[in-house]
Parts: C-alpha cells; structure tokens; sequence
C-alpha cells in the first residue's frame, strides 16, 4: 500500500507499475506534452515538468521505495526536494538529446559559462559623395540596455533574487547524449529561469525594469566621416552598446555606405564624369563646366583640332577624391558622349546644304579612304537613297513577320484560301 499515488497519476500508471510500463507512459506523456511541440499551450511546460519529475522519482528504485512509504515529505526530507534534474535533462538522456523527435531544440555552444561581453550594435552609416569629399561629423540616435539606475542591475528587491536551484545560477543546463558507445556532453538554456541563472518572485520585481535589470536609453554619438573614407569602412565606439549585469558593455561599429550620385562614379580614389558635347565643340572646340563635389565649378577647354571622337575618355589629374588619411588625390576621367545633328542645312528654311558650302567644309575635312567593297566594272548598278524609321511602322511590321512565322513551315500563305475556294 503506497502513502501517495500522485506520481502515478500524473504518469497514468497503476501504482505497481512496472519499469517497462513506467518508461512506456513517460515516452507517450514527453512527446504529448513537450513544449517544443505546444508552443501556444502555455500548461504544456507544467505539465511537461510533471510529468518528468514524476518519472525521475518512480524510474530510481530508492527514491520510488522512499515515496511509497512516506510520500513527497519523505522525498523533501531526504534532500531530493528542491534538485535533482531539470525535465530537459530527462527528456534528453530517454530520448537522446538533439536527435530526437523534435530535432536540435537542445542544442547549444559547449561553454560552461555565458558570453564575457554584451553584443555588438551594428548599422549601416548611408553618406552622400559630398560629404566624403569633404568630411562630416553626424549625429546619430541609437537605442540601448543600461544598467537599471533603480535596482542596481539585480532585478528586485536586494535579498529577494534568489539562485536557480535547476541550473544551480548558471544559466545553462549540462546535458548528455548517446551516440553509439558514446556520450556527448553539450549544454541548453536552463529552461526554470531563461538563462537568468536567478528567480524573483512577481511581487518582489523592480517596478522600473520589471526584473530584467536593464532598461532603453537613448544615446546620441558623434560619429567622425573622415574625407575619402569608402563603402565598407566601420567607425567603432568600443563600450557604447549594451550593458548586462556581471558582463563588459558591448560595442557599437557603424559601417559607411556611399549613397549613388547623379553625376559622378567613383572608383577607389578616382572620379568619372559624362559630358555630353556637340560636333562643332568636338571638332572646331570650345569649353564644358562641371560643378564638382566641394561646389566648386571647373572649366575644362576643348582645344580646336583635338578631335574628340564619341567615348573617348580625357583625365584632369588631382581633381579626383581626396585619399583617406593621405595629402593626394585621385584623378578626374571624362568620358565624352558626342551629339551629331539631325541633319545639317543650307540656309534658314532647311534646304539642301549649297555647293559652296560642301567645298568649305571638305577644305577642313578631306575625304579619307576607307577600305570596303567596290563594284565591279560589268557590274549591275542601282541607286538608291535613305529614308528615316518610323518605330511605330517597324513594330508593327515586325509583329506582322512574327506572326507569320508561328505558322506551318510546310503552308505558304493563301494556301488554306485555295483550298477552301475549291470545294
């Protein structure tokens, strides 16, 4: 006759169940009831660590002998009350840790300990090229976790925090699982605490931090552009991060990203620029301005002769970016995009160019020989002239062509018409 059957009610078992029928009913509870698997059941856990704590008892012959004598008494009595192992633990070692049904939920690093420093707040710093060119101190907002002013960073009422009794105050769980003839050793958030490695109770919870022990604060930082800094460069505020109890503050990095420009690209410490010009600048000269990055304006001339061909690309040496914590700078590229007229006229009304004007302007250009194809002398010869597209024309023509050739290869149009007309 058992004092207290509550165990094996909780397990579903008689009370002189045997060991087989005790891992039986523990195997289809831990997968009924594990938490993993009722995420949005807030009584599976309870039930969960029921369950495994009911199995803990009765699966140890010493401890089952001592509960059916004497009951739970008997079991706080004997020191077995407030330890033994956590329902993880349990359902670790029966099931074989992270290879069991529900896959890697106990996974984990293999320290003993938890991280020595905070994280690191990141974000990305988007700065115009202006601002590269020149320099730029910004003024960034951030969020953070400090140290709770009100509760000194323990989460309550002093005397009131007390160590996890399921992780023994370290925050982290040391389980085990069999792989053939051997047992790995790894380690999982004490589940009883959330990593806190403490308890405090709702009642004894700082008001201001309501026991997490840190609260936001808003931080404004100083953050230094240095001229010629490029995408990719990181400014770190080392101790500017988050702050946790009994850990070193983290760090904050801002990460520079150059923003597009409308007129310039840039290539490490080297400028491009497109600049579009006419065919009487091109050929007879002239001037072009460019408004550079500082607001300064260059005015770069186009000697008469040089002959600027269409893509063809100049430098101005030293007008490029300044070079990050250096005296020099790069170089300016131009790449010129040539505007050749629609059509070049005689006089006012557009007419044909005149003779003389032909004559003039062969004097400035003289015909150069090409090579390509010459006609024979016996040759067959037509004349012909050039006529302007008309894209709206040619799309529709080449609609037409293409629905044409979704036809039978074997079909020449008309073909169905005749057929047709015969019968």
């Amino acid at each position: 006759m058992v004092k207290d059957t509550k165990f094996y009610d909780i397990l579903g078992v008689p009370p002189d169940a045997s060991e087989s029928q005790l891992k039986s009913a523990y195997k289809k509870g831990a997968l009924k009831w594990h938490p993993d698997k009722n995420a949005h059941n807030p009584e599976a856990a309870e039930k969960f660590k029921d369950l495994s704590h009911a199995y803990e008892i009765l699966s140890d012959p010493q401890k089952r002998q001592i509960y059916d004598q004497y009951g739970e008494e008997g079991l706080e009595q004997g020191g077995m009350g407030g330890g033994g192992m956590a329902a993880e633990d349990i359902f670790a070692q029966f099931f074989g840790g992270g290879g069991g049904p529900f896959g890697g939920m106990f996974g984990g690093g293999m320290r003993e300990t938890g991280p020595k420093k905070a994280r690191t707040i990141s974000h990305v710093h988007k700065v115009s090229l202006e601002d590269i060119y020149r320099g730029k101190v910004s003024k960034l907002a951030l969020q953070k976790s400090v140290i709770c002013p009100k509760c000194d960073g323990r989460g309550g009422k002093e005397g009131a925090v007390k160590k996890c009794a399921g992780c023994d105050g370290r925050g982290m769980k040391t389980m085990m699982r069999q792989m053939g003839p051997m047992i790995q050793r790894f380690q999982t958030v004490c589940s009883d605490c959330q990593g806190e490695g403490e308890i405090i109770r709702d009642r004894d919870r700082c008001k201001q931090c309501n026991g997490k022990k840190t609260v936001i604060e808003r931080k404004v930082l100083h953050v230094h552009v240095d001229r010629g800094v490029k995408s990719g460069h990181k400014i770190e505020f080392r101790g500017e991060g988050d702050q946790l109890p009994g850990v070193e503050p983290g760090d904050v990095v801002f990460e520079i990203e150059q923003k597009p420009h409308p007129r310039f690209q840039r290539k490490d410490d080297d400028l491009f620029y497109q600049a579009e010009i006419d065919l009487f600048t091109a050929l007879a000269g002239g001037q072009i301005h460019i408004e550079h990055l500082d607001d300064r304006w260059l005015t770069v001339d186009i000697a008469p002769g040089e002959c600027i061909s269409p893509g063809e690309v100049k430098v101005i040496r030293g007008q490029g970016m300044p070079s990050y914590r250096h005296h020099d700078f790069g170089n300016l590229y131009i790449q010129f995009d040539v505007r050749f007229p629609e059509r070049i006229t005689g006089d006012d009304e557009g007419g044909p160019m005149t003779q003389e004007q032909i004559d003039a302007l062969a004097k400035v250009l003289p015909r150069q020989t090409i090579p390509g194809p010459v006609p024979p002398p016996d040759a067959m010869i037509e004349d012909f002239t050039l006529d302007d597209v008309d894209p709206t024309r040619e799309h529709a023509r080449a609609r037409g062509m293409a629905g044409m050739e979704d036809e039978d290869d074997d079909m020449h149009p008309g073909a169905e018409r005749v057929q047709c007309a015969s019968q």
